[in-house]
C-alpha cells in the first residue's frame, strides 16, 4: 500500500543534515542504503497473476484505461480477476486499438509485475554512478529537491532547471516547471525522432503529420515505405492498416538496406545503398516531371514555386541516382510510374524514427514534395486532415516570463525548430553558454540511450548542482541521479486526459486498475506535491486529479461518469479530405461520403503547398532539397543501423518479465557472405568495435541475405549496463553506446546518428 500524503506530511519536514547522515549510517535498520531496485511483492507475486484459490468462483472486474507501454496510446480494457491483475485487451469502441492491442500493448500487464521495479524515493549516499543509495519518506525526497531547486533559482534563475519527459505523464510536472519559471522543457523524440520529419512536412505544406501521423493506409491502393518498418515498429493503427491495405491488394514499394518484415509484403523492394535515399527521392520526382506523370490539376492549384522547383529536379535523373543508390535506372522508373498509376491514392509514408545522416529535414521535406506531386495531402489513400474534440484547459493562473528565453538555440542557430532541443539543453549544461543550466529533472526517459554520444551526457550530468530522476523501473540514467522516485506504472494510475488529432474525434482517460505495490506514486501527485513544496500551491486548485478530469469534461458538456464507464467518447465524424478527393478516387461519391468535402488550406507563408521554399531560401538554405552523398563506409567497416522489435518499446521494457520472455536479447544482422568471409556462424558471439574505440558487449550474429553487406542492423534498446535491471544487464549490445557521432541538422538541430562504423570481432 502507497504511503498517504498526509502520512508523509507527519513526518519532518525537511531532510537535515543530521537525519542524512543518520540514514546513511544505518545499516540493518528499517530505512537502509541500498541498490536502485528489490522485489516486488505485489498481488499475484513477482513473477505474473495468479489465479483464484482452487475452487473458489472467479470474479472479473474490467476497467477501461489506455495504455502506455508505447507512445500511441490505445484503448484498453484491463481486466481484474479476484483481485488481481489478470490481462489488458483492446477497447472495441477505441479509433486508434479498434479492439486490438500489439503484443507489448498485451503484454502490459508485466510492468505491474516486473520484479525490478523501483519501490520507494531514494537519495545518493556517495558519488554519482555509483548506485549506492539511501531510501527515504517522499516528503524527504521532496524537500531535497525543492531546496535545491530554491538554491539553483536564486544563484542562477529558474531557467537553470530543464526537465526532459517523455509522453503523456510528463503533463503536470512540465506544468510545475512552467510555474517554477522555466521555459527549457523537452523530449528526445524532437530532436533524436520525428523532428526533421515535422519540420520538412511544415515548410511544405504549413502542417506536420501529427503523432499519430495522418496517415490513411487503409485507404491506400500504393504504399511507399522508406526505412519505416511497419511490423516491427509496432503503431497498432498503422499496422492494422497495413495488413488491411495489403489483404485489399494495394501496391507496397520498400526501401531499405535490409530486408524488413514490410519487405516481404512488397512488390517492389529496393536494397538502397544508406544514406543515399535523398538521391532516389530526387530521381522519383524527376520520372513524374519528366514523363508528365504527377498530378497536373492539384499542383496547379494549390503549388507555388512550381517552375523553380522543376528546373532544380531535371538534372536529377535514375542514371545519375543509379551509382548514389546502388539501384537500376529502370527500377527507378517503374516503382515512379507505379505511385503514378494509383495517384492520388498513393501514400509515400514520412517514417517515424528519422533522424539519419544530418540531412534529415531536407530529405523529410522532399518526401513531403514527393507527396505533393501525387496529390496525396488532404486525399483518401493519402493524408488525411485530422479531426478533434474540444476538450477545454483547466484555468490555471499564467505561468511567469522568462526574459532570457529558452536555452537550447541561442541566436535561432537552428531556424526551423519548432520544439526544445534536448541535445541543445546538453550542450548548455556542458558550456554555461548562453547562460547556465544547473538542473534536470527527468521523466519516463533514459537520456543515455536516447541521446546519442553518452559521454557527452555523461559530462553534462557533473556539470549539475542536481539530477533529479522519475521512472518506474532503475534505468541507467536514474543510477547518475541525485534522486531517484519511483512512479506507479500505468495501471495504477491517473493520467491526463488524451484528446487526440487523429481522423476520429474522441476522448480517452486512463485510470488505475489495480494499486501499486509499494510506495510508488503518480506522476500527477508527485507534480502537485513538488510545487506545494516551492510555494507554488496556487497552481494546483484542485484536490485531486480526479476533479481537475470531471472540470475539463463536464465543461466540454460530456460525462465523466461515462466517461469513467466506457475509457472512450468519441465525438461526431466530421470530413477529413478535400472535397475535390471523390472525383480523383471514386467517381460518382461526390456528396455521399461525410468524410469529404473540407476547404483545402495551407498554412504556408505563401498559403499554397512550397515547391520553392522562399523560408528556406531567406534563410540561407537550399529552397527545393539538393543532394549531397554520405561519407563513404571506410573499407573492412560497417554502418551501423538500428530500430525497433515489435515487442519492446525502445529501453524501456526490458524488464517487464512477458516481454523478456519474448525477446531477451538483440542480435547482430550481417550480410551471409560477409559472415562467411570473415569467418562467422550464425549465433556465434561477436564484439562491435565502433571508430571511436568502442567495443560493445557480445552479441550473436544473425547471418542472412536479408542485409546488404555495407551495414550492420540491430534492435535498440538493449546492453543495459543498470546494476538494478538485473533481467535485463547483459543481455545483448547496446547499438547507443556505439553512436558516439552524430551529425546536427542546420534547419533544426535534430542529431543525425546513421553515421558510425564499426567492425566485427569474434568474442574468444
Amino acid at each position: 500500500m502507497t504511503r498517504s500524503a498526509t502520512q508523509d506530511s507527519k513526518r519532518s519536514g525537511s531532510l537535515s543534515r543530521r537525519r542524512f547522515l543518520s540514514l546513511v549510517g544505518l545499516g540493518g535498520g528499517a530505512v537502509a542504503a541500498s541498490r536502485l531496485a528489490r522485489p516486488v511483492h505485489s498481488a499475484g507475486g513477482a513473477d505474473g497473476p495468479a489465479a483464484g484459490a482452487s475452487g473458489s468462483e472467479d470474479r472479473v472486474e474490467q476497467i477501461p484505461t489506455f495504455c502506455d507501454i508505447c507512445f500511441w496510446k490505445c484503448g484498453a480494457i484491463a481486466s481484474v480477476r479476484n483481485g488481481r491483475l489478470w490481462k489488458v485487451e483492446g477497447n472495441p469502441d477505441d479509433p486508434l486499438s479498434r479492439g486490438r492491442l500489439c503484443p507489448r500493448g498485451t503484454g502490459g500487464v508485466g510492468a505491474h509485475f516486473d520484479p525490478d521495479r523501483l519501490r520507494r524515493p531514494l537519495i545518493r549516499r556517495r558519488n554519482r554512478g555509483e548506485d549506492e543509495w539511501v531510501e527515504v519518506t517522499w516528503d524527504e525526497a521532496l524537500t531535497y529537491i525543492a531546496d535545491r531547486m530554491k538554491a539553483i533559482r536564486v544563484e542562477h534563475g529558474p531557467e537553470a532547471m530543464a526537465l526532459f519527459s517523455h509522453g503523456i505523464g510528463g503533463t503536470f510536472l512540465k506544468h510545475t516547471m512552467k510555474a517554477f519559471g522555466t521555459p527549457n522543457l523537452s523530449a528526445p523524440s524532437f530532436a533524436q525522432c520525428r523532428g526533421p520529419r515535422d519540420v520538412g512536412f511544415n515548410l511544405t505544406f504549413g502542417e506536420d503529420v501529427g503523432s499519430p501521423e495522418r496517415t490513411d493506409i487503409r485507404n491506400t491502393r500504393c504504399l511507399v515505405l522508406l526505412g519505416s518498418h511497419l511490423g516491427e515498429n509496432m503503431h497498432n493503427t498503422q499496422v492494422q492498416e497495413f495488413a488491411q491495405a495489403v489483404g485489399s491488394g494495394a501496391t507496397v514499394i520498400v526501401v531499405d538496406p535490409r530486408f524488413s518484415i514490410a519487405a516481404s509484403k512488397a512488390k517492389h523492394y529496393l536494397p538502397i545503398r544508406p544514406g543515399t535515399d535523398l538521391a532516389l527521392l530526387l530521381a522519383w520526382m524527376q520520372v513524374l516531371l519528366s514523363e508528365d506523370l504527377y498530378d497536373h490539376a492539384y499542383v496547379e492549384q494549390y503549388g507555388f514555386g512550381f517552375e523553380a522547383f522543376a528546373q532544380s529536379i531535371a538534372r536529377y535523373t535514375p542514371e545519375w541516382a543509379y551509382p548514389e543508390t546502388g539501384l537500376e535506372p529502370e527500377l527507378i522508373r517503374e516503382t515512379a510510374r507505379e505511385m503514378a498509376r494509383h495517384r492520388p491514392a498513393t501514400l509515400v509514408h514520412p517514417g517515424r524514427h528519422v533522424t539519419w545522416y544530418g540531412d534529415d529535414a531536407q530529405r523529410s521535406r522532399a518526401v513531403a514534395l514527393l507527396n505533393a506531386l501525387l496529390g496525396s495531402w488532404g486525399r483518401k489513400g493519402g493524408f488525411f486532415q485530422p479531426a478533434h474534440l474540444s476538450i477545454p484547459a483547466y484555468p490555471y493562473p499564467e505561468y511567469p516570463h522568462s526574459e532570457r528565453g529558452k536555452v537550447d538555440n541561442p541566436g535561432r542557430k537552428y531556424p526551423f525548430a519548432t520544439e526544445t532541443i534536448t541535445n541543445g539543453i546538453r550542450e548548455a549544461t556542458l558550456t554555461g553558454q548562453p547562460y547556465p543550466v544547473k538542473g534536470w529533472f527527468v521523466y519516463a526517459t533514459n537520456l543515455l540511450q536516447a541521446l546519442p554520444n553518452q559521454e557527452e551526457t555523461l559530462r553534462a550530468i557533473q556539470n549539475l548542482d542536481l539530477l533529479v530522476v522519475v521512472d518506474v523501473v532503475p534505468s541507467e540514467i536514474a543510477g547518475w541521479a541525485d534522486v531517484v522516485l519511483p512512479e506507479s506504472v500505468y495501471l495504477e494510475r491517473h493520467d491526463d486526459l488524451n484528446v487526440e488529432w487523429f481522423r476520429e474525434p474522441f476522448v480517452a482517460l486512463r485510470q488505475p486498475v489495480v494499486k501499486a505495490p509499494d510506495d510508488q506514486k503518480p506522476n500527477w501527485w508527485i507534480a502537485r506535491e513538488l510545487a506545494r513544496k516551492l510555494d507554488l500551491a496556487q497552481y494546483y486548485p484542485w484536490t485531486d486529479i480526479e476533479e481537475y478530469l470531471r472540470a475539463r469534461i463536464e465543461k466540454a458538456g460530456l460525462s465523466y461518469d461515462e466517461l469513467q464507464a466506457k475509457g472512450i467518447l468519441r465525438g461526431a465524424p466530421q470530413p477529413v479530405y478535400f472535397a475535390d478527393t471523390g472525383r480523383s478516387v471514386e467517381p460518382g461519391a461526390v456528396g455521399s461520403d461525410p468524410l469529404v468535402g473540407l476547404e483545402a488550406n495551407f498554412p504556408t507563408p505563401s498559403g499554397k503547398i512550397e515547391f520553392y521554399s522562399t523560408q528556406l531560401a531567406a534563410a540561407g538554405f537550399d529552397p527545393v532539397p539538393t543532394y549531397r552523398a554520405p561519407e563513404p563506409v571506410p573499407n573492412g567497416w560497417f554502418r551501423i543501423l538500428f530500430g525497433r522489435s515489435p515487442v519492446h518499446s525502445f529501453s524501456r521494457t526490458q524488464t517487464n518479465p512477458i516481454l523478456h520472455e519474448l525477446m531477451p536479447e538483440n542480435v547482430v544482422w550481417v550480410n551471409g557472405d560477409v559472415a562467411a568471409r570473415l569467418g562467422l556462424q550464425g549465433g556465434q558471439k561477436v564484439r562491435l568495435r565502433n571508430q571511436d574505440g568502442v567495443v560493445s558487449d557480445p552479441i550473436a550474429v544473425r547471418a542472412t541475405q536479408a542485409i546488404r553487406g555495407d551495414c550492420v542492423y540491430l534492435v535498440h534498446g538493449f546492453g543495459h549496463t543498470a546494476k538494478g535491471l538485473r533481467r535485463a544487464r547483459g543481455k545483448g549490445a547496446s547499438d547507443a553506446g556505439l553512436l558516439t557521432r552524430y551529425v546536427v541538422d542546420p534547419l533544426m538541430g535534430g542529431t543525425g546518428m546513421n553515421v558510425n562504423f564499426v567492425t566485427i570481432e569474434p568474442e574468444a
